[in-house]
């Protein structure tokens, strides 16, 4: 390979890096010989002055299962937006044996992260969003609302609250009757969201399918009505016929759906503009 294209090859990996195409996997915890990654999606242009708003995405699979790839067509989309995104690994039953409890400790371990290297990754560290699905769901809302289960090794200096909900048919009920508590037992009470939301909980937006067999329509409704009793904002966005998953990409009119209510949402917040509007892939 000669000189110039050396030069080339440079050249382009410059202006990929400036312009935000290039991602970036970083490990944020390590527990005993388990690394736990997050890879990072940036915006085409990063705002180095004023710092850029965050998404943090938990994929679902009842802290059993699952990837990171499941939120990564979410992930390009809001980087499109302006958003950085992190899709978060965390530890899993069939992976690690471990149970949800050590779940929610990496999703806060996560949030930590972020905000302790909030200058490296250039993110406003006062408009972080979780969001995630079903079990990753229930993790991003965990961040927000419960107070135990922290890792020994986490700085709890470092609050790991964010500052709004993104939510597509998560797990907030751990509850006799409600999902997981056959896992959880008793260790509910301190473990399940919607048996925690307090006064300051983050604004909140929800999605649900109708025909969800895991989370029943009531029990969406009744969140949003404590929410609403603790005078915190909770949108709720119920499709009717839709089963549980029906957000994820390869069901594309309703990713479609929910996505632009989720953008609408953080427009409410302040944390995205109106404009430009992006096509989606």
């Amino acid at each position: 390979m000669n000189i110039k294209h050396v030069f080339t090859l440079l050249l382009i990996s410059l202006i990929a890096y400036s312009f935000g195409y290039s991602q970036e996997q970083v490990l944020y915890k390590q527990i005993d010989t388990t690394k736990l990654l997050m890879k990072i999606h940036y915006p085409e242009i990063t705002d180095k002055v004023n710092k850029n708003p965050a998404m943090i995405f938990f994929f679902g699979g009842g802290w059993i299962s699952g990837s990171i790839k499941q939120f990564e067509p979410h992930a390009k989309y809001f980087s499109k937006r302006g958003m950085i995104c992190f899709l978060v690994d965390y530890r899993v039953h069939k992976m690690h044996q471990t149970t949800p409890f050590e779940s929610v400790k990496d999703a806060k371990s996560a949030i930590r992260f972020i905000k302790e290297n909030a200058e490296k990754f250039h993110v406003d560290t006062l408009k972080i969003v979780a969001a995630g699905g079903s079990a990753g769901g229930h993790l991003a809302a965990a961040t927000a609302l419960i107070n135990n289960y922290n890792e020994h090794t986490d700085n709890i200096s470092v609050n790991c609250v964010p500052n709004a909900l993104v939510l597509f048919n998560p797990v907030f009920d751990n509850g006799p009757g409600g999902y997981g508590y056959d896992r959880i037992k008793d260790d509910y009470k301190n473990f399940s969201p919607l048996h925690n939301i307090k006064k300051g909980a983050p604004p909140t937006i929800v999605f649900l399918g109708t025909n969800d067999k895991l989370i029943p329509v009531e029990t969406a409704k009744y969140y949003q009505k404590v929410m609403e009793k603790v005078k915190s904002k909770c949108e709720l966005h119920l499709y009717e016929g839709q089963n549980h998953g029906f957000f994820n990409y390869k069901n594309f009119e309703y990713y479609k759906k929910t996505l632009y209510e989720a953008d609408v949402f953080l427009q409410s917040l302040g944390y995205l503009k109106k404009e430009p509007h992006i096509m989606l892939e």
